[in-house]
């Protein structure tokens, strides 16, 4: 959330953080992270009750006795939730730059990559230049069609449509999605009617990444985690439609472990 910000400010949003921590234990967990938003101390859980997400599974006596379960909330100005973000697994969250494209339209981001097949130019982005731990993240794949060419849609008959896949296992897994609205169009040439991409496109799609044990081993020596997929397609022109092409694609991402340390020793939570 410190990282996305500044484009949370200029979305007119305010930012704020809620836990269970005590006043002290988020201040100095602020100082050393430097985070710049405000971290609220709810240290009896009382809007943590409020809100329902209170995490019951959690033995009283013990040091995350009062914990939530993980999520955001987004609120209007008069302080109404209009939409809340959680996962299933607790491991697992939203990112913020996530949030940012889903419910705002912001651009995933600056391009990570791009292949050249033969008749289209595919470029790769990613909402975050970083992997973490069990955070959900958008991936963008814009292409760049010669001119006069053409693809197929899902749900054409008799042609290829595109295919985009993601590997799904121990470094990501990969969430449904829905391809763009494509255009029917009148192909003279075969004298046929088909839904069809034309000129650019960008589609996306939201992956979760494993958790910390999982990642670690699969690392680059460069300390990257490489994230594959590939395209599948079959593009014609006005008169030909030339042989399908399956196009390698990967996203190289800078790997960021949990922050495992604990507040100092005074500052602690106490067991009752």
């Amino acid at each position: 959330m410190e990282q996305n910000r500044e484009r949370i400010r200029k979305r007119g949003l305010g930012l704020a953080a809620i836990s269970y921590d005590s006043v002290a234990v988020l201040k100095s967990f602020a100082e050393k992270k430097k985070i710049a938003y405000p971290l609220l101390s709810d240290a009896d859980s009382k809007l943590i009750r409020a809100l329902g997400i209170f995490n019951e599974s959690v033995k009283p006596g013990t040091l995350s006795y009062g914990v939530p379960y993980p999520g955001t909330y987004i609120l209007d100005a008069k302080g109404v939730v209009v939409s809340r973000y959680f996962e299933d697994d607790y491991r697992e969250r939203y990112s913020a730059s996530d949030i940012l494209v889903r419910q705002f339209g912001d651009v995933a981001a600056e391009a990570t990559g791009s292949v050249q097949g033969k008749q289209i130019r595919l470029t790769t982005a990613a909402s975050m230049p970083v992997a973490r731990p069990g955070q959900r993240i958008l991936l963008s794949l814009e292409l760049d069609l010669k001119p006069k060419m053409h693809v197929y849609a899902p749900g054409v008959e008799g042609y290829i449509p595109i295919e985009w896949k993601v590997e799904d296992g121990p470094v990501v897994k990969a969430h449904p999605f829905v391809y763009p609205a494509s255009r029917k169009v009148r192909l003279k040439a075969i004298g046929e009617t088909a839904p069809v991409y034309r000129e650019r496109v960008r589609l996306t799609r939201e992956v979760t990444f494993g958790q910390e044990n999982a990642l670690r081993p699969l690392l680059s020596p460069s300390g990257e985690l490489v994230l594959k997929g590939s395209f599948r397609y079959q593009a014609c022109d006005d008169r030909v439609c030339y042989p399908p092409e399956t196009v390698p694609l990967e996203w190289r991402f800078p790997f960021e472990g949990l922050v495992r340390e604990r507040a100092p020793a005074a500052l602690q939570r106490k067991v009752p």
